[in-house]
């Protein structure tokens, strides 16, 4: 059907909440009071002007921090205010603890017995009101004192940390999903990284121990830059190494990718990934259907011009995922996404907040590619603000 609302895989409950005769693009929330409403506020001339026309669309609200009892108490003043009106709040949790690896976004809840009671608190503001989560950004794709399928040991190895982390990590993200996918009306999505990152079996065999069957789907490119072009052909990939994994018994090393039988750098090669699975569904005796397989959203805040391509041999690290010059908004956030295996393209990271002080491997202080110093995460960067706005694609419509 045409509608994210209105697929199959909602329950008809659900429907109750945002009544058929309302159901449109514009039932996503927007917050008045968000931190890009918060910045308009503080700032002057074309600053606050391109401030003022990114809080005018709807953006996904962030819960990082605070007690049980401050999350349930924010998450339910976020709710509460989108029921009134109507509308679908889109809400991260970010609270993991060891979260980004203790890089520029540390922090994160003490240890697994505090991060679950903070999401019994994050729960418990939602209550039986509807919403779309994204659970734990990063939570699977980085994953401390972790390897990987083929037993490679992965970066984030935090001091006082051991093997062992990997496995609480998997637990903790367990529990949260037992907690939130009994929410009645509640869309629940999980990290599912992105096309210029880890293979589809790789993510999937993830997906899979933190338990995705109980979940809606993956969310992919948050706070990343990869195009559509190259993000939706991902999605169906994991969605089919999912189904192939669980219902056919393929080991998920076996799942075709973006790096094989494809050519990541050329996409006019990524069809033949696609033959790839073609074969393995027909091998496994199993009919593909995207309407009951695992589905996807897609973060479309920043990946309108696609992710960049730093010059070559300047940096030791150039760090393409932190504040890269030069990018543009991309699809405006849409509950319709004329795919069938992705559910909606969201602003899942709040575009004009920064990513951090982005050293690309020098000494600092200043970011070598802008020249300046960047705003630490998740605070205001006015000039890639511009730079998303005049970069846009599709353009922002006219003030």
């Amino acid at each position: 059907m045409r509608h994210f609302l209105l697929m199959a895989s909602f329950a008809a409950s659900f429907l109750l909440v945002i009544p058929v005769a309302m159901a449109s693009d514009s039932d996503l929330f927007v917050d008045r009071g968000s931190t890009t409403a918060a910045a308009a506020e503080s700032l002057e001339g074309p600053a606050k002007r391109d401030a003022s026309r990114l809080a005018r669309i709807p953006s996904a609200t962030w819960f990082a921090y605070g007690t049980p009892e401050i999350v349930e108490a924010r998450v339910r003043d976020i709710v509460d205010r989108a029921a009134a009106e109507g509308r679908l709040p889109v809400l991260v949790a970010y609270n993991i603890p060891y979260r980004d690896c203790a890089l520029y976004s540390a922090g994160g809840a003490a240890d697994g017995r505090a991060y679950l009671a903070w999401i019994r608190g994050f729960a418990a503001g939602i209550g039986d009101r509807a919403a779309i989560v994204v659970l734990e950004p990063d939570g699977l794709g980085v994953i401390p004192w972790h390897r990987t399928l083929a037993g490679e040991e992965e970066a984030c190895r935090p001091e006082g940390q051991d093997e062992s982390a990997a496995g609480r990590r998997y637990d903790q993200l367990r529990g949260a999903v037992d907690i939130l996918s009994v929410l009645p009306h509640v869309r629940l999505y999980l990290d599912g990284t992105g096309s210029s990152w880890l293979a589809p079996g790789e993510i999937a065999s993830r997906l899979i121990k933190v338990d995705v069957v109980k979940a809606a789907g993956f969310f992919l490119n948050v706070s990343n830059f990869e195009s559509d072009e190259r993000v939706v052909p991902y999605a169906r990939w994991v969605s089919d190494c999912l189904a192939l994994v669980t219902e056919g018994g393929l080991d998920p090393r076996a799942c075709p990718s973006q790096y094989h039988p494809a050519a990541f750098d050329d996409p006019s090669t990524w069809g033949e990934t696609d033959a790839a699975y073609d074969r393995l569904f027909e091998r496994a005796g199993l009919k593909r259907d995207p309407a009951r397989q695992k589905h996807a959203v897609i973060d479309t805040s920043r990946n309108g011009r696609g992710s960049w391509q730093p010059p070559a041999g300047r940096y030791r690290d150039a760090e393409v995922w932190c504040n890269p010059p030069g990018r543009g908004l991309g699809r405006r956030p849409a509950l319709d996404s004329g795919n069938p295996y992705v559910d909606a393209f969201l602003w899942i990271k709040i575009p004009g907040e920064s990513d951090g002080e982005c050293l690309r491997g020098t000494a600092g202080p200043a970011d070598p590619e802008r020249g300046m110093m960047a705003p630490r995460a998740g605070t205001w960067f006015p000039e890639q603000v511009r730079e998303l706005i005049e970069f846009a694609n599709p353009p922002l419509p006219p003030e």
